[in-house]
């Protein structure tokens, strides 16, 4: 499965981001899917995931109100919403897949896509 992350940018504090992730290669549809996010020096950390089947999806507690994770299966495409915004939300995201399971764990997921890096100016 190949991922490319795309959408980032220079964002005010206050806005509204949306971010892309487009899958591609075998059974990208039956993988649970992920965004993540790092910035240098820390561990990365899990912003949201969603089933497969797009019936479930799970934030962690940073974005958790703010965030809305989505996916278009036909499109095989995932996409991040993320409004009000803040300076601790500058990042590089990245998009994951995994088998199904529920986990905010990086571990678990296999694939990944190269990044996108979000800045918010306040």
């Amino acid at each position: 499965v190949q991922l490319q992350a795309s959408g980032g940018g220079l964002v005010q504090a206050g806005d509204s981001l949306r971010l892309s992730c487009a899958a591609s290669g075998r059974t990208g549809n039956s993988y649970d899917m992920a965004w993540f996010r790092q910035v240098p020096g820390k561990v990365r950390e899990f912003v949201a995931g969603i089933r497969w089947s797009g019936d479930g999806a799970y934030y962690g507690d940073s974005v958790s109100g703010r965030a809305t994770i989505s996916r278009d299966n036909a499109r095989g495409t995932v996409y991040l919403q993320m409004k009000m915004v803040k300076s601790e939300d500058t990042a590089v995201y990245y998009c994951a897949a995994g088998w199904p399971g529920y986990s905010l764990e990086a571990g678990h997921y296999e694939y990944w896509g190269q990044g996108t890096l979000v800045t918010v100016s306040s």
